[in-house]
């Protein structure tokens, strides 16, 4: 953004609906050229997001998009990156794989569903139904995780919707005193910093934010100047990183 000589205003919506609908109509009081946007887990309804459109400001989405919304967006291959890591799990030979899940609504989670779905039929196993499970923030990891590990037999491998799920469910795996990844392995979704930080490192799909990020931009800043062209929607192939979580080679 700087290197085309615009200036940024940061929101954070803090996953709350509320806020986001408040940030947006700060921005667009404050008469911006285009808005950024990746939307908040909370939210079901769009309408803010329309008002955005109406006006005729661009509006470029990143890794959230709204579906509802026809506008320009820059994603990344959720299905496929989660094919990918449920495949490595079923390869290390697990086979009892917990998703832990996101909100449904939201088509990341669906997507990283579908894919944890495709690996598993391919190995024609039928998840059981409590191994198909909302929980995506460490206080839900808390309060599932001990239950699950409590069946006989347990789960084996847990693949997270992101990496803070993975690395909470990751410390409290051990804190039962379960090996990683020999007893259960562990594989979580972003590649953010914190999956360099457990101990063993947290096998993830990148998601390669950096280069989302600069992709957004440049198509907003590209939409701002030039306001004619078709919607683009562009999709970033992910990349899984394997660590010590899911393979002890």
């Amino acid at each position: 953004v700087y290197q085309r000589d615009y200036n940024m205003i940061l929101c954070q919506s803090n996953e709350m609906w509320e806020h986001e609908v408040k940030n947006i109509k700060t921005l667009l009081s404050s008469r911006v050229d285009g808005i950024l946007a990746s939307v908040a887990k909370t939210t079901t309804d769009f309408g803010h997001y329309r008002s955005i459109t109406d006006k005729d400001i661009p509006l470029v989405f990143f890794d959230r998009a709204a579906e509802e919304i026809d506008t320009d967006s820059v994603v990344i291959d959720d299905e496929t990156g989660a094919y990918r890591a449920v495949n490595h799990l079923l390869r290390m030979g697990k086979k009892r794989i917990v998703h832990l899940a996101g909100p449904p609504r939201l088509a990341i989670a669906r997507n990283r569903l579908n894919g944890y779905l495709k690996a598993m039929k391919e190995y024609r196993i039928t998840p059981q139904d409590d191994y198909i499970v909302k929980c995506d923030d460490i206080e839900s990891a808390e309060r599932i995780i001990p239950e699950l590990l409590k069946q006989t037999p347990g789960p084996d491998a847990f693949f997270a919707v992101n990496d803070l799920t993975a690395a909470q469910t990751l410390m409290i795996v051990k804190r039962h005193g379960l090996r990683i990844p020999q007893d259960i392995a562990i594989v979580g979704f972003t590649n953010s910093q914190i999956a360099t930080l457990t101990d063993p490192g947290l096998t993830s799909v990148d998601q390669k934010g950096f280069e989302m990020g600069q992709m957004a931009a440049r198509l907003l800043i590209d939409r701002i100047e030039n306001r004619h062209g078709p919607v683009q929607k562009k999709i970033i192939t992910s990349d899984l990183v394997i660590r010590g979580s899911s393979s002890s080679k």
